[in-house]
C-alpha cells in the first residue's frame, strides 16, 4: 500500500527560537510546555477532516497513560475518544496557512502547561496509516503564566534560566570572595544527560509510571535532582569527600564548571565523579535545573550551622584553653552553598503565601524521608519559622538562624559555658545579582534582623515547632553578661597567601584585670572542622583600666604554608581568663587572598574565528613551585584544556599562550585555574564578548 504520508518538517529553527531553546540546539526540536509549536505534515492527497480525521498521540516514558498524564490523544477535528479521567491533554489546530487541498498541513500543537517533562514521541494516524511525527524533549516553561515555574520578570529569566556563567561565593563572613562557575547548561548533550538523570533515579527504578507522571511537578523534580546530584544512595553524579586527600579523582577546588562533571558521569554509564563539596554539588544542580527550565540560583550562607539533632542550638566544645575543638555532632561551617529554585507551592497553601524561592540542597548531610536530599523548603516559610512544613524547613532554618553555645572543657572533664551567641549563624547570605557580577545580600529573605524582637519571636515560634527545652537553656545566659571585657581582632595588613599574617588582639575594660591569654591558630576546612594545629601560645597580661591592650598575633608563612594546602582558612582563637573570674572567647576565621593570575584575550573576538589567549603567573615566594598545572575552560569558547608545566623558580613567570575558536555568540567567561605544590587552585576569570 502506498503511504499517504509524504513527509514532515519539524521547523526546529523557528520553533526553538520562540521556545527559547535555540541555545540548546538548532537542529533538534525542543519545546516548552504550555506553548504552541508548528510542524508541517505533507500528505500525498488532499486532506478532508470530515471524511478522514487526523489523530495524534503524544506519549512519554515506559508506561504512557492518559490517566497519569503521560499519554494524550488529540486530533483534527478533536473527536478523539479519551479516558474520562485523562490528564495533561494536548491540543492541535490547523494553521491558516495550510493547504488541505494540496495535502499540506501546518499543525499548531500545544502541550499543556502541566504536562510531565521528558522526551515525547508524537505519532500521527490518518486513514488507517500511522507515522512517527517527531521525537522531542518537553521542558518546563518559566515564560508561561500557567506553569508552576512562571517567573514574570524577563531580566530574572535571563539570569536564572538562560545565563550559562555565574559566581559562587566562598570564604567566611568577613572574607567573602567570589569564584566564577561555568554552568554550561546548554552545552553538548546536556538534554540527554539531564533526562538520563531522571530515568536512573531510584523512584523511577521502583515505579516508572508513577515517577514519569510526577514529572509534571517542579517540586517533585527538584527533589529528585537534589538526590541525584550526590551518589550516597543511588547512582548519582558526584561523590563527596571532605579531607586532605582525593585519590583517583579531582579535588573539589579544581573544578571550574558543571559540564565536564556531568559529561564524565554520562559517558561512564552513571559512575560517580570524584570529588565534590558543597559549591560543586550546588553548581551542578543549578545547571540541571536551568536546563530543565526551572529558574535557579546558587546561594551561599556564611557561618552556616549543621544542626545534627534538630534542636536549633549548636554546641561547640573547646579544650586546652580554647585553642582546639572537641568533636561534636553539631558544627558551624565557614560557609555552605545550596541552590534556590523558583516555583509555586500549592502543596503548602492555596493562597500562594509560600510560592517563590525554595531552598534545595544536594550536598549529602542528613537524610530527608530516608534519602540524602534536602528541600524544596520555602524561603518564606524559613523566614517565619514555619518548621512544621515540608520539605526540611527545620534543617534549613537552623542553618541560617540556630543559636550557638561555646563550652570550655576543663582537664577534669567539666564544662563551663563561656559564650552564648544568637547572631553568629547565618551571615551575609549571598547570590549573584541579576544582569551584573555584583554580590547580592539576601539575608533578609531568610531571617529578620538579628537582635530584633521579630527575629527572637520567630526563633521562639520555630523552636516550639520542634524542641523548646534547649531553647530555654540557651537563653539562660544573656550576651551582655560578657560585656565587662571587650575583645576584637585588628588586621595590620590584608592576609595574603605567601606572606606572614599579622593581627593584634585588642582588649579593653573599665577595670584593671590580671589576665591569662591563650592564643591558638588552627588550619580549618570550610565545613568548620579543625584539621591541624598550626601555632599556640600563652601569655600573662595586666590590663590597665580604660586603656587598650594590644597583643600581637603573628603567623609566619614558613609555619602555615605546609598546612594550608589541606585547609581553607586559619581559625585564630583567643581565650582570655580573668584571675580570678570568668573566661571569654573570641574567634576569627582568616581566609588568605591568593596571589594574582593575569589572563589576556584578543580585543576583537568573533564567532568561529581564532582568538589569542595568554595566561601569566609570577611565583611570589622564595621557593620553587613544583607539580604545576594550568586548566583553562569556558562554555561557548573552548573545550577544557589542561597543561602540565615545568617547575617555577622564585620570582620567575610562567606564560602559557594558546588559541581558541569561540562557538557561541554573546558574553562568555574564560576561567583559568593554576595549581602547584604551594598553592591550590588559584583562579582567574576573564569576560569575553564574542561577536558574530
Amino acid at each position: 500500500m502506498k503511504s499517504i504520508f509524504k513527509g514532515v518538517e519539524l521547523n526546529s529553527k523557528s520553533n526553538n527560537a520562540v521556545h527559547h531553546t535555540s541555545v540548546i540546539s538548532a537542529d533538534q526540536l525542543i519545546v516548552r510546555r504550555g506553548q504552541r509549536f508548528t510542524v508541517t505534515l505533507k500528505l500525498t492527497q488532499a486532506f478532508s477532516p470530515d471524511l478522514n480525521p487526523l489523530t495524534i498521540v503524544a506519549a512519554t516514558g515506559k508506561c504512557p497513560s492518559e490517566d497519569r498524564g503521560t499519554k494524550s490523544c488529540f486530533g483534527i477535528p478533536d473527536i478523539v475518544k479519551r479516558s474520562p479521567s485523562a490528564k495533561a491533554i494536548w491540543s492541535v489546530e490547523l494553521h491558516m496557512n495550510s493547504f488541505p487541498s494540496m495535502g499540506i498541513l501546518i499543525l499548531t500543537i500545544t502541550p499543556p502547561a502541566d504536562a510531565p517533562i521528558g522526551e515525547y514521541t508524537l505519532s500521527v494516524k490518518h486513514q488507517d496509516q500511522e507515522m512517527l511525527l517527531a521525537k522531542l524533549p518537553v521542558l518546563f516553561n518559566p515564560w508561561c503564566p500557567d506553569d508552576w515555574v512562571f517567573l514574570p520578570d524577563e531580566k530574572e529569566i535571563q539570569e536564572y534560566v538562560m545565563n550559562e556563567q555565574g559566581i559562587i561565593y566562598r570564604g567566611s563572613g568577613t572574607y567573602i570572595s567570589g569564584m566564577n562557575w561555568d554552568f554550561g547548561q546548554f552545552e553538548g548533550s546536556m538534554v540527554n544527560i539531564c533526562l538520563k538523570m531522571l530515568d536512573v533515579n531510584n523512584k523511577h527504578l521502583m515505579d516508572p509510571a508513577a515517577d514519569e507522571s510526577a514529572r509534571c511537578n517542579p517540586i517533585y523534580v527538584s527533589r529528585v535532582i537534589s538526590a541525584m546530584i550526590n551518589c550516597n544512595d543511588d547512582c548519582g553524579v558526584l561523590l563527596g569527600k571532605w579531607g586532605d586527600a582525593f585519590p583517583g579523582g579531582v579535588p573539589p577546588t579544581q573544578w571550574n564548571g558543571s559540564y565536564p562533571i556531568l559529561k564524565q558521569w554520562f559517558n561512564t554509564n552513571c559512575r560517580p565523579v570524584k570529588y565534590g563539596q558543597c559549591w560543586v554539588f550546588a553548581g551542578v544542580m543549578c545547571s540541571v535545573m536551568r536546563l530543565l527550565g526551572i529558574p535557579c540560583r546558587v546561594v551561599t550562607n556564611f557561618e552556616s550551622a549543621h544542626d545534627n539533632d534538630g534542636n536549633l542550638t549548636i554546641d561547640v566544645y573547646h579544650a586546652d584553653y580554647g585553642v582546639r575543638d572537641i568533636d561534636s555532632n553539631d558544627s558551624v561551617w565557614n560557609f555552605h552553598v545550596w541552590v534556590e529554585g523558583w516555583m509555586k507551592r500549592p502543596d503548602l497553601a492555596g493562597d500562594g503565601r509560600y510560592d517563590g524561592w525554595q531552598a534545595i540542597d544536594p550536598t549529602p548531610q542528613e537524610k530527608s524521608e530516608g534519602v540524602y536530599c534536602c528541600g524544596p523548603a520555602s524561603v518564606k516559610a524559613i523566614l517565619n519559622g514555619e518548621t512544621s512544613l515540608k520539605y526540611d524547613v527545620p534543617f534549613v532554618y537552623a542553618e541560617v538562624n540556630a543559636d550557638c553555645v561555646d563550652w570550655l572543657v576543663k582537664a577534669n572533664g567539666s564544662k563551663v559555658k563561656i559564650f552564648s551567641d544568637t547572631k553568629r549563624v547565618g551571615q551575609n547570605i549571598s547570590t549573584k545579582a541579576v544582569n551584573c557580577n555584583k554580590r547580592m545580600d539576601i539575608t533578609g529573605s531568610y531571617k529578620y534582623a538579628e537582635g530584633s524582637e521579630k527575629e527572637r519571636a520567630v526563633f521562639n515560634y520555630a523552636t516550639r515547632g520542634g524542641n523548646n527545652r534547649l531553647f530555654a537553656r540557651n537563653t539562660g545566659i544573656a550576651e551582655n553578661e560578657f560585656e565587662p571585657l571587650s575583645m576584637r581582632f585588628e588586621e595590620l595588613a590584608k592576609p595574603v597567601n605567601g606572606q606572614d599574617v599579622n593581627l593584634n588582639l585588642v582588649l579593653h575594660s573599665a577595670a584593671a584585670k590580671q589576665l591569662s591569654v591563650s592564643i591558638g591558630v588552627q588550619g580549618v576546612t570550610y565545613d568548620g572542622r579543625a584539621a591541624v594545629n598550626i601555632h599556640d601560645e600563652r601569655n600573662e597580661k595586666m590590663l590597665q583600666p580604660g586603656k587598650d591592650l594590644s597583643i600581637p598575633v603573628r603567623v609566619p608563612y614558613s609555619i602555615y604554608n605546609k598546612y594550608m594546602m589541606q585547609c581553607d582558612s586559619m581559625r585564630i582563637s583567643a581565650v582570655v581568663a580573668e584571675k580570678p573570674g570568668r573566661e571569654y572567647l573570641l574567634l576569627n576565621n582568616v581566609v588568605l587572598e591568593n596571589p594574582p593570575i593575569i589572563v589576556t584575550v584578543s580585543d576583537d573576538v568573533r564567532l568561529n574565528c581564532e582568538a589569542n589567549v595568554e595566561v601569566v603567573f609570577l611565583n611570589p615566594i622564595n621557593e620553587t613551585l613544583k607539580n604545576c598545572t594550568l586548566t583553562v575552560s569556558g562554555s561557548g569558547l573552548m573545550e577544557e584544556l589542561k597543561y602540565t608545566l615545568q617547575d617555577l623558580l622564585p620570582d620567575r613567570r610562567i606564560r602559557v599562550a594558546f588559541v581558541m575558536f569561540p562557538y557561541k555568540v554573546g558574553q562568555k567567561t574564560l576561567i583559568a585555574d593554576f595549581h602547584c605544590s604551594s598553592f591550590k587552585s588559584l583562579k582567574k576569570s576573564c569576560t569575553v564578548n564574542v561577536r558574530p
